[in-house]
């Protein structure tokens, strides 16, 4: 179905309603990933910022909202998803900040495009392989298939970093090994894993992963976040997902 059908996309909402997002009915769509990744950047107004396949645009503009000087450049290969990335921007009153290059993270061509960054990130294709959801927009999101893989997603996107800047991923903990790899084998070190928590006690099936272009610190694994409590959200994870704070992460 293409996304310019009056049916195809739904009109949504993140941080308590400060984000206005139009994102496809059929895919994998805006929530709690991509609220929580862009909590994670530890970047500062003035500042460059990356992001490796932003989809219909959730993670830059709820990075916006908290962050509104940044210059933000995001790659999207979907050109329908691209498009849909440019109209959420404008319509969040961020087309100036925000240009959306449409191609693939890992072409050479695309990446010398680029300009020197301070921060990068990505929710990239978590599974390398297995039986991928049956739409295309969600298995291309959640299943690399014959797409770059973790490695290749780290490499592009630590490309353009300056000394220091961060790299931020948001994985299954299944993959937490492979991450930490990919990151120091592209020059990020210090690598740093946020849990999330569904409840206290529980097994965590998420997690923030980060380095720094150049770190040569100790790594290290951050308290997290519990996400429910009781019958909702824990009061961390709701000033996050409705107040737009940044995760407790330094």
């Amino acid at each position: 179905m293409s996304l310019a059908q009056p049916d195809a996309c739904s009109e949504d909402r993140l941080l308590g309603g400060r984000v206005a997002l139009r994102q496809p009915r059929q895919g994998l769509r805006a929530g709690l990933d991509a609220v929580m990744l862009a909590a994670a950047i530890p970047a500062r107004p003035g500042e460059t910022v990356l992001e490796g396949g932003c989809g219909s645009g959730a993670v830059f503009l709820c990075l916006l909202a908290r962050l509104p000087g940044l210059r933000v450049i995001a790659v999207e290969r979907d050109p329908e998803l691209a498009a849909l990335a440019r109209e959420n921007a404008a319509r969040n009153g961020h087309a100036a900040a925000v240009e959306v290059l449409t191609g693939d993270i890992a072409d050479p061509a695309l990446r010398r495009a680029w300009p020197r960054c301070d921060h990068a990130f990505a929710n990239p294709p978590y599974w390398p392989e297995g039986s991928a959801p049956p739409v295309p927009l969600r298995a291309g999101a959640t299943h690399a298939g014959e797409g770059p893989g973790l490695e290749a997603w780290a490499a592009a996107l630590a490309a353009p970093l300056r000394h220091r800047g961060s790299l931020t991923l948001v994985l299954p903990t299944a993959r937490f090994s492979e991450g930490a790899a990919a990151l120091r084998d592209v020059g990020c070190g210090e690598v740093s894993l946020f849990p999330l928590w569904p409840r206290a006690g529980r097994e965590s099936r998420r997690a923030l992963l980060r380095g720094r272009r150049g770190g040569r610190g100790p790594d290290g694994i951050a308290p997290g976040m519990v996400l429910h409590d009781g019958q909702g959200w824990s009061a961390a994870a709701e000033a996050v997902l409705g107040g737009g704070e940044a995760l407790p992460w330094r």
